[in-house]
């Protein structure tokens, strides 16, 4: 069945770095859009970017990581990364990462950052 297995997570300070990884399995993954969410307790999950399959030519950011985090895909690996510069305070959250195959979404089970000092 479809899997994926996200890691990275971690305290850091702010100003800091930090990159995810998202495993897939179960699927073929260069097919597959790829997407990073992110979620506050209390708080609708957000869409922080996405990256097209296949090559990953194309990608989307939101307009508050937009020149800090980088998306990228490794389909030999069949991981999605996400690097993520000059963390901020507003950017701790549950990271998760996701997919969509026949219509159905899939989910990880998220992996959490923390940015404080």
């Amino acid at each position: 069945q479809v899997r994926l297995v996200e890691s990275g997570g971690g305290l850091v300070e702010p100003g800091g770095s930090l990159r995810l990884s998202c495993v897939g399995s179960g699927f073929p993954f260069n097919q597959n859009v790829m997407y990073w969410y992110r979620q506050v307790p209390g708080k609708e999950r957000e869409k922080v970017a996405l990256i097209s399959n296949a090559g990953g030519g194309y990608k989307e950011y939101a307009n508050s990581v937009k020149g800090r985090f980088a998306i990228s895909r490794d389909n030999a690996k069949n991981t999605v990364y996400l690097q993520m510069n000059n963390l901020e305070p507003e950017d701790t959250a549950v990271y998760y990462c996701r997919t969509t195959r026949s219509g159905v979404e899939y989910w990880g089970q998220g992996t959490q950052v923390t940015v404080s000092s």
